[in-house]
């Protein structure tokens, strides 16, 4: 009866827990339009989306934002006048969670200007969890071929703390290793690059 009575609860306490991913998040559409904002150690950042600028490219960001996903996000890759790049989770089963989700390729619609964002990707159906910010007007992104795919599709664009963004701490001359940060998480970044900036938090804006 004892073990009964045990088990019962342990079915309770899981069953009450939150889940650290879940499959319903992937097939969340965005809405056409909407905005959110990005809190980091430097300061906000405000971005808009229209969901016809890359539909399925839209809909993940706004699915990882709305569920929390860019918490404590390094932001490992910082190029000046070119790209900041971000989007490691610190806990390596959400970000094998996620890459499982691959979005499909589309078309590039939006240009790469200076503070549009696009998602990194290395081949084909390849996008994440990883976004790039452009520093500058980066035209060529917009028809480079690269690893049999063409073009990096804008998702947003920045409309407000530019000048945030142009003060995360600089990474070119010794970018962290990605393997490294899906492994270990903001340990092995605190430990080997303690000047790295985050994004704390991001969150849809209401109307």
């Amino acid at each position: 009866m004892k073990n009964l009575i045990y088990l019962f609860i342990i079915v309770l306490i899981l069953s009450c827990s939150p889940k650290i991913f879940n499959e319903k998040w992937t097939q969340k559409p965005a809405p056409d339009y909407f905005k959110a904002r990005f809190e980091t150690t430097q300061g906000n950042f405000d971005i808009e989306s229209k969901r016809e600028w890359s539909p399925k490219g839209v809909d993940r960001i706004y699915q990882l934002i709305k569920s929390g996903y860019y918490t404590d996000i390094a932001i490992f890759r910082v190029v000046p006048e070119f790209v900041v790049q971000f989007g490691i989770h610190n806990d390596s089963i959400l970000n094998n969670s996620w890459k499982k989700y691959k979005v499909l390729d589309e078309p590039v619609l939006q240009s790469n200007d200076s503070m549009a964002i696009s998602f990194a990707r290395s081949g084909v159906n390849s996008r994440t969890t990883q976004i790039f910010i452009n520093l500058k007007n980066n035209h060529r992104l917009d028809t480079v071929d690269y690893n049999d795919v063409k073009g990096f599709p804008v998702i947003a664009v920045i409309t407000g703390g530019m000048e945030t963004v142009h003060k995360f701490y600089s990474t070119k001359d010794n970018v962290p290793d990605q393997d490294s940060i899906q492994k270990y998480g903001n340990a092995y970044l605190i430990r080997k690059y303690p000047k790295v900036d985050y994004i704390k938090k991001a969150y849809i804006l209401k109307k």
